[in-house]
């Protein structure tokens, strides 16, 4: 059951990811709706009351206007408008209950609207970076160029990235390490942080080749070693929050998975990094 789930999940991701477009971008929405429930899960498992209804039409809100803002059908001002307003909803639909929210309620609601919409929505500016798009003639669905496509390269390398560092950190560790990383996860060491690096660093730099990018060695590892750091942060803010709700899991969506977070985890940091710094170095000709 377990493997089965995985390949679903796996092959759900990869036909989006090509896919892109609308398709991509609600599939983002869908993922990060029932992330965001099994995280106001968690929080009510330690008391916290948070605003669930009106912080998921938030993040929905955010997520749909990452990808109109991507193609140009929303302007920019407007679309950095869109987080400052919809903390300031959430904040007065608490103040509005019967009973008004604390410190914690107010808290917990306004990083699951940053949490759960703004970094995930960073995987759509990812993967709209220099596309072209190709419209049906219905108008209704929007394909994007393959060949053409740098956000596609970057959005797939990336993902397999965080997947090759998962392996190098899970083999390494279990053969060779012995010093803890950190409390929170008594499973992770030191000697498997360094091999999921240096995984990563690896499989960066035979696609920074491969793609004929410049500079393709400073690009392998400074990708490499972000995206290997910002999934291992993932992995352990989850950790965290498992731990302090004392659930073993974030939900029982995926059979033999837990929830939909607990496989998300490692992706929620990632893309806002590795975008700005794509943005930065532009190592693609």
């Amino acid at each position: 059951m377990r493997l089965r789930s995985g390949l679903l999940i796996g092959f759900f991701g990869l036909v989006v990811v090509l896919l892109g477009g609308w398709y991509f971008t609600i599939a983002i929405a869908l993922l990060t709706y029932f992330a965001l429930l099994e995280f106001f899960r968690m929080a009510e498992f330690t008391g916290i009351k948070p605003a669930t209804k009106t912080t998921l039409f938030s993040c929905f809100i955010i997520i749909i206007s990452t990808y109109l803002e991507a193609i140009g059908s929303l302007d920019k001002e407007i679309y950095n408008s869109i987080l400052p307003i919809c903390s300031v909803g959430i904040c007065t639909w608490l103040l509005l209950q019967p009973k008004s929210g604390s410190i914690s309620d107010i808290a917990a609601s306004i990083f699951g609207l940053f949490y759960l919409g703004f970094l995930p929505s960073y995987w759509i500016k990812l993967r709209a970076v220099q596309s072209v798009a190709i419209i049906s003639s219905s108008g209704l669905v929007s394909l994007e160029s393959f060949a053409n496509s740098i956000g596609l390269y970057l959005t797939l390398i990336s993902c397999l990235l965080i997947v090759a560092s998962d392996i190098g950190s899970y083999f390494i560790g279990k053969s060779i390490g012995k010093r803890g990383l950190s409390p929170i996860s008594p499973s992770k060491t030191v000697e498997g942080l360094i091999g999921g690096i240096i995984c990563s660093i690896s499989v960066a730099t035979i696609f920074a080749f491969l793609l004929n990018w410049q500079n393709p060695f400073l690009i392998g590892i400074v990708y490499g070693i972000f995206v290997s750091l910002m999934a291992l942060v993932g992995d352990l803010i989850e950790s965290m929050m498992k731990r302090d709700a004392k659930l073993k899991d974030s939900g029982t969506f995926l059979p033999g998975h837990g929830g939909i977070l607990d496989r998300i985890d490692s992706y929620i940091f990632t893309p806002s990094v590795i975008y700005t710094i794509i943005i930065i170095l532009k190592p693609f000709n």
